[in-house]
């Protein structure tokens, strides 16, 4: 079976933070990504199989506003609640998914539109 991400236990930490791939990561907490052509990244947790495991997460396109009216809001939402990874379920709900983390972040469905953050 194929599990995905590494063990957090691999990784060295201290005082709730990790080093992963030479930078210093809050799990779970977005951060201004060192991707070309991504806004943001984000070292994601899941438990796998009994074991809690992370991986890098790039996701939001730079160039393209987000969260720039209640309008496109409401569209993207709809549009991103249908994205289905290779196995086919839907990303939506996945934390290991570009789509969860955009949808969180980017576009939060609990919050008015407020125009684009500055990324």
């Amino acid at each position: 079976m194929r599990r995905g991400g590494i063990k957090l236990s691999n990784l060295r930490g201290s005082e709730g933070k990790y080093l992963y791939r030479g930078i210093l990561f809050s799990l779970n907490k977005p951060i201004k990504s060192t991707a070309k052509g991504k806004k943001m990244m984000v070292l994601a947790t899941k438990t796998v199989g009994g074991e809690r495991r992370v991986k890098l997460i790039h996701f939001g396109a730079l160039g393209y506003g987000h969260n720039y009216s209640q309008k496109a809001k409401r569209s993207y939402l709809a549009r991103s609640a249908q994205i289905r990874n290779k196995a086919g379920k839907l990303t939506k709900n996945d934390p290991w998914s570009a789509n969860y983390w955009a949808r969180k972040i980017l576009w939060p469905a609990n919050k008015p539109a407020r125009g684009p953050i500055s990324t």
